[in-house]
C-alpha cells in the first residue's frame, strides 16, 4: 500500500483482516508516551522507578526505552525458541525490575541496542502512569484521535489472517498479548496500519513525529516481524509512503521491497 496506487494484494491476503504488525507496535507505544508526556501525564525524562518504584536507581529514563538507549538486551532472559514471549507475563517483568541493574549490559544513554525488553519495560510504566491497561491506554492518547479503530491485541478469531504452514494448515501465533505486548503484540488490518503512517507520519495529526520511529535522511520508517508475518512501514518528508506487509516472507526482504518501492518513486518523480 502506497501513496502512488491502490493496494497491491495477492497470495490470499487481504486488506480487512486482522495480521500481526509485531514490531510496528512500538510506534503506538512511542506515540503514547509522546502524547502523555504533552498532556503532564508522564515527562520524558522521568526516571523509570517514579513509576516502577522496584527498579533500582540506574538511570533509565523513559526517553532511553523509547530510543533504544536504556542498556537494556533485545530481548528477556530465558526466552524460548518455539513461543519465545508465552511465559513473559506482568509478574515477570516485575521480577526483572529489581535486577535491571545487573540486567543492563551498559549505563544509559551512551549507545544505542534494540530492545524488546525495554518497550515491554516501557509499556508497563505508561500503564502504571495511566491506571488503566496498555490497550486502553493506547486506544486514549493514539488510536482514538487518529480515528482508527481496527488495531487490538486480541482480535476476532473470525477476521483473522493468519500464515499457513507446509501442509495448508493456519500456524499458531506466538503468545504476544503479555508483558511484550507493548513492543510487537498488536494486530492491525493493513489498511489500519497503513493510516497510521499518513496520519503520524504525512498528515502530523498528533503532532512531531515520536521517538519510535527509526531515520535515515528524509526518511522515518520502522519494520516488524514475527515467526510468520513481516512489516515496513516508512514515509519521506515530501509526502511519500509505504506500507508493505507478507505472510511467510523473510524479514530482510519486505524492508527492501519498501525502500526500494520509494526510491522508485524518488527517481520517477
Amino acid at each position: 500500500m502506497s501513496d502512488a496506487a491502490p493496494p497491491d494484494v495477492s497470495d490470499g491476503h487481504a486488506v480487512d483482516r486482522f495480521v500481526e504488525i509485531g514490531s510496528l507496535t512500538k510506534v503506538v507505544t512511542g506515540t503514547a508516551l509522546a502524547r502523555m508526556a504533552t498532556s503532564g501525564v508522564v515527562g520524558l525524562d522521568d526516571p523509570l522507578e517514579r513509576w516502577l518504584p522496584a527498579t533500582p536507581r540506574t538511570g533509565i529514563t523513559l526517553l532511553h526505552l523509547a530510543q533504544h538507549t536504556s542498556g537494556l538486551p533485545r530481548l528477556p532472559p530465558r526466552v524460548s525458541r518455539r513461543d519465545p514471549y508465552a511465559t513473559f507475563d506482568r509478574r515477570a517483568v516485575h521480577q526483572l525490575l529489581s535486577r535491571l541493574d545487573a540486567i543492563a549490559a551498559r549505563p544509559p544513554g551512551r549507545q544505542e541496542e534494540y530492545s524488546n525488553l525495554g518497550y515491554a519495560i516501557l509499556g508497563e510504566a505508561l500503564a502504571t502512569a495511566a491506571g488503566t491497561t496498555y490497550e486502553e491506554l493506547v486506544t486514549e492518547y493514539v488510536l482514538r484521535p487518529l480515528d482508527i479503530a481496527e488495531v487490538t491485541a486480541n482480535p476476532d478469531p473470525s477476521r483473522r489472517l493468519p500464515a499457513m504452514g507446509r501442509f495448508g494448515r493456519p500456524r499458531r501465533p506466538w503468545t504476544m498479548h503479555g508483558a511484550i505486548l507493548p513492543a510487537g503484540g498488536l494486530w492491525a488490518t493493513p489498511r489500519a496500519a497503513a493510516d497510521l503512517v499518513v496520519r503520524l507520519l504525512v498528515e502530523r495529526r498528533l503532532g512531531d513525529p515520536a521517538p519510535s520511529w527509526q531515520t535515515a535522511g528524509t526518511l522515518r520508517w520502522h519494520n516488524g516481524a514475527t515467526r510468520d508475518a513481516s512489516v515496513f512501514a516508512g514515509a519521506m518528508d515530501d509526502g511519500r509512503w509505504v506500507l508493505i506487509h507478507r505472510l511467510n516472507g523473510a524479514p530482510e526482504e519486505t524492508d527492501q521491497a519498501g525502500v526500494a518501492l520509494l526510491k522508485r518513486r524518488r527517481t520517477a518523480s
